[in-house]
């Protein structure tokens, strides 16, 4: 039984008690080292009777091997009931099949499979020392944590600092014992009179720290009496262990660093280097069994802290010798190296390529890191180690990327390296908010262009990206990048390479040239059929300019196409940008509800990993709503962040957001400001667009009419050359909205009838509607209103439909408000699910969308079938 820990052991049974009812719960037990962590979860594991206890614990020097931890929890879970790709993932992740893990999709396995060995008996899972498990199993264990929900399972994390990716989740502090624990403790080890000044030292020093309590009465500079130094519990336990280390004999010295670098712990591997190293004595701090193990993982510090060079090098090589596995043997005989060693440096860039493959960017990193140490030759050093910054800043190591970077740029002189320095520097700066990316990438493009000419053009379109996220905050970047590609040598003529040459035309010569060739390169990209992967990179590009040159229809087709690849492929580490583009389709075919569920699925990625992206279609799907409250609080707290950010592109669209919301609430003119802000900077692209049209619409409605005109003349410069239906259709209701013209908002219906574009025909029954009014034409505005009502009311677009009630109220109207719908008590989740279980999905299909585990989507679906008064899905309706 643990001392003193009643109140912890408590709160951790009612939790394990949840778990036994079928609900699952999760717990951060942080604390010091040796404060008693893994001994009190350890003794509560002893007493889970009934419970399945599935355990990884984290080791600080596999903190660079991919999935470490996560093979440690798994290994004994049959995986044959897993979908194909996430079965595929795990053999991935494992290095028993070649390829890429999704981590979203491992995650989904690992809930599955966590999932499954709970329908046979309830599960606690222990994380112990999570601050060393490597980065890519805890991303996947935050992952399941946060999705957990009616799997019966438990699952506990033991951390000394904190841990970034478990932030949010519910966490218990372990504290010092009180004094009467901490006595009781002392004197269970100090069996002899001591001094009661020596004592009092002691638990001074202690601080009711367990470890300390057990392991200080062997210190002999306490015992006789001497004051302890102000360190933490851990620096001083640290030095207490290499004190004890001194009285052992040399073999037995030798024998524990050899197990200090083993952090794998596998003892076939380790005696097999002792009997190589002559070792056979077992030291009291060791314990060998399936797996070598010190009692403390200070013991491990404190012994490889301790150790000469020479001796840490002799250990390394005879793990070396004795290493199955060829990244291990690769790391050990690169610890063991004297100097720079070409045989050894090659080992570990195969290695890293290896852990590449599997997902692995921070082994890859130290791979490459250490390979580049080992290199004699100034330029492959250099080449070396701009690879490893390249591994470094994508295993999401920024600083130690930039560190590395430096070595690479103190290399040999070298074009081509300066250069892919450079835009490795401005992808950085382009992941970074308030980065330079636009300048850096514009410079290694320009450079590049006499090197390679394929990476030149990519290049370019990356500092197009950037620079039109960057918008207003870009300055001249965007014209200056225009002006570069326009002159950039040409390529074969693929959908990429046509989507260049559009782009610099567009910013160089204008719309009515640039447009048609944008439109062409986006309808072959549609006809290449790109990959995924190729897709992907380009896809900020493509989204942005479909909705630029107004061409709903690629834009529909292209989105839609890539996002059932990913779904398909189970990619989902890229579904937030796709959906959130999937979002901004369902609002512009009126589809509100639709997209309300994808921003439900982008908040459940974010809640899954804890990435806290902002809440950018939220606002949008709010402000198309009409949910004031939401939308004016989001506008408030996000233009700040976006301003911060330096993203002029996101917030324009806050302040498109801002004046669609205040024109449907009548309140023209903050609508008249918001999108006067949102459109004054001329090379903006994307919502500008519309925020024009909005912006005609506020000026007309306050009989600005100056302002009205020059927003339409620059609207039109944009929408006539595009001359889809969508574009002439806006620009003709605009134009109406100046001009009074009943044509011209006839024509603006005519047009958007043949387009996808539901929610702006809608407003152009509404204005042309509230037009008629004026006329004193009221069955003519009657019947204009009553469609755009009728739309608005079945889109759920409530401020649009208020406003169209009070028109209708003019002409001596009045028709209900608010939606027919009957949603049974249905929470939103529940709606989701019962959506895709009417749809035919599966549970395992609906909980890989959703972020569910099978079981927790079957759960929710027996209290759909309860609320609805059915018992099976083929009693489902699909919810509204």
């Amino acid at each position: 039984m643990v001392l003193g820990r009643d109140r912890e052991r408590a709160t951790l049974q009612r939790l394990l008690d949840e778990a036994g009812r079928g609900r699952s719960a999760v717990l951060v037990v942080h604390g010091e080292p040796g404060i008693g962590k893994t001994a009190l979860i350890d003794d509560f594991a002893a007493g889970a009777t009934g419970f399945r206890v599935l355990r990884a614990t984290g080791v600080e020097a596999e903190l660079d091997l991919p999935y470490a931890a996560l093979h440690q929890l798994c290994a004994g879970l049959p995986d044959d009931r897993l979908p194909d790709p996430q079965r595929d993932a795990l053999h991935i992740a494992f290095g028993t099949r070649e390829g890429q893990p999704d981590p979203f999709l491992l995650g989904l396995a690992t809930l599955t499979l966590i999932s499954e060995a709970a329908a046979a008996r309830p599960v606690l899972c222990v994380v112990d020392d999570a601050q060393w498990v490597d980065r890519a199993s805890l991303q996947t264990f935050a992952f399941v944590a946060r999705r957990l929900a009616t799997e019966s399972t438990l699952m506990i994390f033991t951390v000394r600092d904190d841990v970034p990716v478990l932030r949010g989740l519910p966490d218990l502090h372990l504290r010092g014992l009180a004094d009467t624990d901490a006595r009781a403790l002392l004197a269970s080890v100090v069996r002899w009179p001591l001094d009661e000044s020596v004592r009092t030292a002691i638990l001074a020093e202690a601080r009711g720290n367990p470890l300390a309590l057990l392991e200080f009465p062997r210190d002999p500079a306490l015992l006789a009496g001497g004051f302890g130094l102000p360190e933490a519990a851990g620096d001083r336990l640290e030095h207490s262990f290499r004190r004890r280390l001194d009285d052992l004999s040399p073999e037995a010295r030798r024998m524990l660093l050899l197990a200090a670098a083993h952090p794998a712990g596998d003892s076939t591997v380790f005696w097999r280097a002792a009997r190589a190293l002559n070792l056979d004595e077992v030291p009291d701090l060791l314990t060998v069994g399936v797996r070598v193990a010190f009692r403390h993982p200070l013991v491990r510090s404190a012994v490889y802290g301790s150790a000469e060079p020479n001796e840490r090098r002799l250990v390394h090589a005879a793990l070396a010798e004795a290493a199955i596995d060829p990244d291990r043997r690769a790391w050990h005989r690169a610890q063991a190296a004297e100097g720079p060693d070409e045989s050894v440096a090659a080992e570990l860039v195969a290695s890293a390529g290896r852990a590449r493959a599997r997902g692995g960017m921070a082994a890859s990193a130290a791979f490459l890191d250490r390979a580049a140490s080992l290199t004699a030759d100034p330029g492959l050093r250099a080449d070396r180690e701009l690879a490893a910054a390249r591994a470094t800043y994508q295993a999401g190591a920024p600083e130690a990327a930039v560190r590395l970077l430096a070595g690479a740029e103190a290399g040999p002189p070298d074009e081509l390296r300066d250069a892919r320095i450079t835009l490795l520097r401005g992808q950085m700066a382009f992941s970074m908010p308030g980065g330079d990316a636009p300048t850096l990438l514009l410079d290694a493009a320009r450079r590049l262009e006499k090197l390679d000419v394929r990476l030149a053009r990519e290049t370019y379109l990356d500092a197009f990206a950037a620079a039109i996220l960057a918008g207003r905050f870009g300055g001249d970047a965007l014209a200056d990048i225009a002006r570069a590609a326009k002159d950039a040598p040409p390529a074969e003529s693929s959908g990429p390479d046509q989507l260049l040459d559009g782009l610099a035309v567009l910013f160089t010569e204008g719309f009515a040239t640039g447009t048609p060739l944008v439109r062409e390169a986006l309808a072959a990209i549609q006809r290449d059929e790109l990959r995924l992967d190729e897709a992907m990179h380009w896809l900020y590009l493509i989204g942005h300019l479909s909705y630029t040159t107004w061409d709903d229809t690629v834009w529909h087709a292209l989105i839609s196409r890539y996002l059932d690849l990913v779904r398909e492929a189970g990619a989902l580490a890229r579904l937030p940008y796709l959906a959130s583009h999937r979002m901004g389709l369902h609002l512009h075919r009126g589809e509100l509800d639709l997209a309300g569920a994808l921003v439900e699925e982008l908040e459940a990625v974010d809640a899954a990993t804890g990435t806290g992206r902002p809440a950018y279609a939220a606002l949008a799907v709010a402000a198309w709503k009409g949910e004031t409250t939401k939308a004016l609080r989001l506008i408030e707290t996000l233009t700040p962040e976006v301003i911060a950010r330096r993203e002029g592109a996101v917030l324009t669209m806050v302040e498109y957001c801002s004046a669609l919301l205040h024109n449907s609430l009548g309140d023209y003119a903050t609508a008249h400001a918001a999108a006067s802000r949102a459109t004054e900077h001329a090379l903006e692209t994307g919502f500008v667009n519309n925020a024009l049209a909005e912006l005609v619409e506020a000026a007309s409605r306050l009989g600005d009419f100056p302002a009205a005109q020059r927003a339409l003349e620059r609207l039109a410069e944009r929408t006539t050359p595009s001359g889809t239906s969508w574009a002439l259709g806006v620009e003709a209701r605009s134009r109406a909205l100046v001009t009074g013209d009943e044509r011209l908002y006839r024509s603006a219906i005519d047009h958007l009838t043949g387009s996808p574009g539901a929610f702006s025909l809608a407003r152009a029954h509404l204005v042309y509607g509230e037009w008629l009014s004026d006329q004193r034409r009221r069955d003519d505005s009657r019947t204009q209103l009553r469609q755009a009502h009728d739309q608005f009311v079945s889109f759920g677009a409530e401020a649009f439909a208020d406003r169209t009630r009070r028109a209708l109220a003019t002409v001596g109207d009045t028709p209900k408000p608010g939606r027919a719908t009957d949603t049974n008590g249905l929470t939103e989740q529940e709606r989701q699910i019962a959506r895709r279980a009417a749809d035919g999905l599966s549970n395992a299909q609906i909980g890989a969308e959703l972020f569910l585990s099978p079981r927790t989507v079957e759960w929710h679906l027996r209290k759909v079938f309860t609320k609805l008064g059915i018992t099976n899905r083929r009693g489902l309706r699909r919810p509204a």
